[in-house]
């Protein structure tokens, strides 16, 4: 038994240093043009999605939605620049996000999965190693990034004119 576990304890001391010589070596690509295997990408979805749900504890304020709040957070998306990574009605989405990696996500189908809670603490916070900055630390306040949420929860039924109207 003895020797099972000295071979276990060797076999993982080699396997961390040669994990080791493999990133610290220069080995692994970080190229954007590079795609993450799919078990890292599923992994990181997996650990965002975790997170996320984990620290999304503020809940919307009473009233949130109204529809002067989804219109102002129409307008707010359109001001802050995230139809140029996500797009929008009948806008889209700049050439340079087609560099991004992760993907930008289109928010029209993945906003239905998502909690309003969700979708403001990753508006505020921003997700790491996505490209999705934190507007919170852009000097975005609460209300700003509520009334974007409520348009966000929107989206998928929001018709391109309504949606040039309101950003005008």
């Amino acid at each position: 038994m003895r020797s099972l576990l000295a071979l276990i304890g060797a076999l993982a001391i080699i396997i961390g240093v040669a994990a080791l010589g493999f990133f610290f070596g220069g080995f692994f690509n970080v190229a954007a043009t590079n795609p993450e295997p799919p078990l890292v990408s599923w992994a990181l979805i997996k650990v965002r999605m975790a997170s996320v749900d984990r620290n999304a504890t503020q809940l919307p304020p009473a009233g949130y939605d109204a529809p002067a709040k989804v219109q102002a957070g129409a307008k707010a998306f359109m001001a802050r620049g995230c139809t140029n990574c996500h797009g929008g009605p009948g806008v889209e989405w700049q050439k340079f996000s087609e560099g991004l990696r992760p993907d930008p996500p289109d928010l029209k189908e993945i906003v239905p999965n998502r909690e309003p809670r969700q979708l403001f603490w990753v508006i505020k916070n921003g997700i790491n190693m996505t490209g999705m900055p934190s507007f919170g630390a852009t000097g975005m306040d609460d209300n700003e990034i509520w009334a974007v949420a409520a348009f966000l929860k929107k989206l998928p039924e929001v018709k391109e004119e309504d949606f040039k109207k309101w950003v005008q």
